[in-house]
């Protein structure tokens, strides 16, 4: 405004204009969430009238982080917040990966119509051959790692889904990977129980449910997997490559020289790729018994903690791992696309100095999905808030 109209704005209006048509946005969310657990479940798995089903739809999800400033937190006995309903308390501090008392998660759901081909046979058989550069991988690797204290992470650039899209792609193999029509996301402070109805509802607003080949993305947290078990139960689950290529690659080098380490993450990962899952548990369990059972001595970096922590991820997670099929079916097999997402929102809400309301975070993350969204759902908002007015101020009464 300053630059384009010179019309000084003072931030604290912008601030209290973009909470309130945050909430705006987050009440019209949840009447949508209201109606489409409504429905019976039949027309639940269908699409609504007027919409046509993408070829592929494909729906993923994942956590973020930022900080909430509770001023009611010193009241021992005062009561939570009303606008903090529904929202999860504080991250454990024994988990070094969640220290700070201020520290939450916020949830993230990013739903996609794809296009992709489908084949007889897998059209693309062997690992591509940036899995097998020692160089890239052990960066790779570092990248994922799980011990940064979040005080000392700041946000961080978005990646780009298309350099994974090429990093799968072998020199001159025909496979090409699926691409994106359009996205919609979705995102909330809330539990992730109330969290999957509002994910659900946006993707019934799509008409993915009604798509021929549908797919569900995630890490190995197990909040992924509840949320595609009670809404997205017809969705293939599909596990992330990239996360299961980094406990293998932990555990083939987990007391071994690099020579021998590097040997076996190969084979172990060719295995993976083909979905041989069962080839690598094998050795993985011979290995664990070579090493002993990891005991409460043990360090993290401990070899028989490297190598337990992979055959117990693999394990949990071998029926979402069957790349080959998913190659043959047209379906994604990695979640670069619902990461680089959640880094989006990390831009804009994640900070070491920055710290929310709840009731400012949630009308903030709605507004960012609203803007990140291809749809662009507040246009049509403008249009609709401008038909509704009465012509009177609205007052918002305080709790």
């Amino acid at each position: 405004m300053a630059e384009l109209a010179e019309v000084h704005v003072p931030a604290k209006q912008v601030e209290r204009i973009a909470k309130g048509i945050g909430q705006e946005r987050c009440a019209e969310r949840d009447r949508a969430a209201a109606a489409y657990l409504a429905l019976p479940l039949l027309e639940r798995k269908g699409a609504p009238a007027g919409v046509t089903p993408p070829d592929l739809a494909v729906v993923g999800t994942d956590g973020g982080r930022l900080q909430i400033f509770d001023r009611q937190a010193k009241a021992a006995t005062a009561d939570p917040p009303a606008d903090s309903a529904g929202a999860e308390p504080a991250l454990p501090d024994e988990d070094p990966q969640r220290r700070g008392r201020h520290w939450r998660e916020d949830k993230v759901g990013l739903l996609m119509a794809m296009t992709s081909k489908v084949s007889a046979v897998d059209p693309c058989p062997d690992v591509p051959e940036g899995f097998l550069d020692p160089t890239r991988m052990g960066k790779l690797v570092r990248e994922l790692r799980k011990g940064v204290p979040l005080a000392e992470e700041p946000a961080r650039p978005a990646e780009d889904p298309d350099a994974e899209r090429q990093s799968l792609q072998a020199q001159g193999a025909a496979w090409e990977p699926p691409t994106v029509q359009h996205k919609r996301l979705v995102a909330s402070r809330r539990s992730w129980e109330q969290f999957a109805p509002l994910v659900a509802a946006a993707a019934w607003a799509m008409g993915l449910f009604a798509a021929p080949r549908r797919a569900f993305l995630g890490d190995g947290a197990e909040n992924n997997w509840t949320v595609w078990r009670e809404r997205f139960s017809s969705f293939e689950p599909v596990l992330d490559f990239i996360h299961a290529l980094s406990y293998v690659y932990a555990a083939a080098h987990a007391g071994r020289g690099r020579a021998l380490g590097w040997s076996c993450y190969a084979r172990w990962i060719r295995w993976v790729w083909s979905g041989q899952v069962a080839k690598v548990l094998e050795e993985l369990e011979a290995r664990q018994k070579e090493l002993g059972a990891p005991t409460e001595q043990d360090k993290e970096t401990s070899p028989r903690v490297v190598v337990g922590k992979a055959l117990t991820y693999l394990t949990n997670n071998t029926a979402r791992m069957q790349y080959d099929k998913y190659r043959r079916q047209g379906l994604p097999i990695t979640s670069s696309y619902v990461e680089s997402a959640v880094k989006q929102f990390n831009q804009r809400v994640k900070g070491t100095e920055k710290f929310w309301s709840e009731e400012g975070a949630e009308a903030m993350l709605q507004l960012r999905a609203d803007y990140l969204s291809d749809d662009k759902p507040l246009e049509a908002f403008w249009e609709r808030r401008q038909a509704q007015q009465t012509g009177q101020r609205p007052y918002r009464s305080v709790a």
